[in-house]
């Protein structure tokens, strides 16, 4: 018997709780460097005109890494997936989630805007690919990470203004 993402087993829904823990774990991470540095070195820099106010940044990454879990999920269940297909698609995930988690301590806590800037290239690159490779396997895990990519664009943007200006 397959199992459908319409009827997914309790195993399956482990896999789900599994990657939300992952997920929330980098941002927590990301977290715990990135806010003692918001009023103290990240204040004192230069920011282009478009950056946000400190407050948006929680919720939009709290929304986005609860997508990218659930779009990683419904990619790890996909019954019609190609078993190569889906472990690339993951080992992309997987790729561009390290990437995320390296690039708030290099952004703020090594204070290297320049370094961070080629991380988060390299980390938009694989976004990128985890949202073609996801579209393959399951449209929804493809839209589920559209925003992020939109997301991990502008911040891409917003990285070189601060570099620029700094």
């Amino acid at each position: 018997m397959t199992m459908t993402h319409d009827n997914p087993s309790p195993r399956r829904w482990g896999i789900l709780i599994l990657l939300l823990a992952v997920v929330f774990a980098v941002s927590a991470a990301g977290s715990w460097v990135t806010l003692p540095k918001i009023s103290t070195w990240y204040a004192g820099l230069t920011k282009p005109s478009f950056n946000p106010p400190s407050w948006v940044f929680g919720p939009v990454w709290t929304t986005l890494y609860a997508m990218m879990a659930v779009a990683a999920w419904r990619v790890w269940i996909a019954d019609r997936a190609d078993g190569a297909e889906r472990q690339m698609a993951l080992a992309f995930f997987w790729l561009q989630l390290l990437l995320n988690a390296i690039w708030s301590p290099v952004f703020f806590g090594l204070e290297r805007p320049g370094l961070a800037l080629i991380v988060i290239v390299v980390m938009w690159l694989a976004v990128a690919a985890t949202t073609v490779r996801f579209f393959r396997i399951d449209r929804v895990a493809g839209w589920l990470f559209v925003p992020y990519l939109c997301w991990v664009s502008f911040a891409t943007v917003l990285n070189a203004a601060i570099f620029r200006l700094n």
